[in-house]
């Protein structure tokens, strides 16, 4: 199992690699940086792949609407040969919020772009012409559509890697059946390893029934709050991971469209889930984060004693976790890490 870790950039370079060192030096094995509406994440990985030499990199994620999915491509291979091979594409569709809102793109057909995103990018990495009839993207572009002057093209250069590894954020059924299908890895998010089954094993078992020979075995990127002891720093970081989980569950999407409200219920936390939004929408939102139940914070996350951290790993691994993203928190966050390492090795 790979450790990594996400970071958002704060517009503070030298002090952001010193970090990514650190974090190297400790024993994470991949630096996962997100985008959503600040610094955008393919700069910040560049300036990353120059000042290190070993660990991996991978964005958490790439909106499959912000960018066209010949962009996505080009930027995915010029990561891969500025880090000598050590890039992973991670890709999603974000939600209507930020793709309408932020982008002015319209929030349609988000399996199909996803889709054509993974299709696109390996016949563009494969150095031949680029022709694609997809359900959401039409390469070259109809002349009905545009100009007609439209023609197949290839990418100009030759990648390092003709296979970058592309993960797929996904949580719903549909989606993850896809993702199983034609993913290199998934990442779902607020991940409950004692609940995989009941959640994603349908859906799962569904898409590595229609997924290639060719693809190597799928990798499953899953993330966890981690803090090891049971001091005030364990503490502050279950009321973080408490108020983190509210937002999403309580204020993301609208009442009637959450993604990750419907995600909770289908963990078996139904009535808490509706509990929390409802408080969350109303303005309650401590009482909301309140009502965030301990068992999703012993199940979701890595704080604790050493006995307990230990035991919560050997889940991880029965479900098939290859890589775990770890958010350390606390004076002793990268002795933790280190701990870690050595736990999972």
């Amino acid at each position: 199992m790979k450790l990594c870790t996400g970071m958002f950039f704060d517009g503070d370079a030298e002090r952001m690699a010193k970090r990514v060192l650190d974090l190297e030096a400790a024993g994470i094995d991949m630096i996962v940086i997100p985008e959503i509406y600040g610094f955008d994440q393919v700069s910040v990985l560049g300036y990353i792949a120059a000042k290190t030499e070993r660990i991996e990199l991978m964005t958490g994620i790439v909106n499959v609407y912000s960018r066209s999915p010949a962009l996505i491509a080009q930027s995915a291979a010029t990561l891969d040969a500025l880090s000598g091979g050590r890039f992973t594409l991670g890709i999603g569709t974000s939600g209507a919020q930020v793709v309408e809102g932020w982008h002015g793109t319209p929030f349609k057909r988000p399996l199909g772009r996803t889709r054509d995103v993974v299709d696109i990018c390996r016949k563009v990495w494969s150095g031949d012409k680029v022709i694609h009839e997809g359900k959401a993207v039409t390469l070259p572009l109809p002349a009905d559509q545009g100009t007609g002057l439209g023609k197949p093209l290839k990418f100009m250069n030759r990648v390092h890697r003709p296979q970058i590894p592309i993960v797929i954020a996904s949580i719903g059924p549909k989606n993850v059946e896809m993702t199983a299908e034609i993913a290199d890895g998934w990442q779902p998010i607020h991940f409950v390893p004692d609940r995989f089954d009941r959640v994603w094993g349908e859906a799962l078992a569904a898409g590595k029934a229609k997924r290639s020979a060719d693809l190597p075995e799928m990798s499953i990127v899953a993330d966890a709050a981690l803090v090891i002891g049971e001091g005030n720093d364990a503490a502050e970081a279950r009321e973080a991971a408490r108020g983190h989980i509210a937002f999403y569950v309580g204020g993301m999407g609208a009442k009637s469209k959450n993604y990750y409200n419907d995600l909770f219920k289908r963990y078996g936390w139904v009535d808490e889930a509706e509990k929390v939004q409802d408080l969350f929408l109303s303005g309650q939102r401590a009482e909301a984060t309140a009502a965030i139940p301990d068992a999703y914070l012993d199940e979701a996350h890595l704080i604790g004693t050493e006995a307990h951290i230990q035991q919560r790993l050997k889940m991880y691994q029965q479900v098939g976790v290859t890589h775990l993203t770890v958010n350390p928190s606390g004076a002793n966050a990268l002795d933790d890490i280190s701990a870690l390492k050595a736990w999972v090795d």
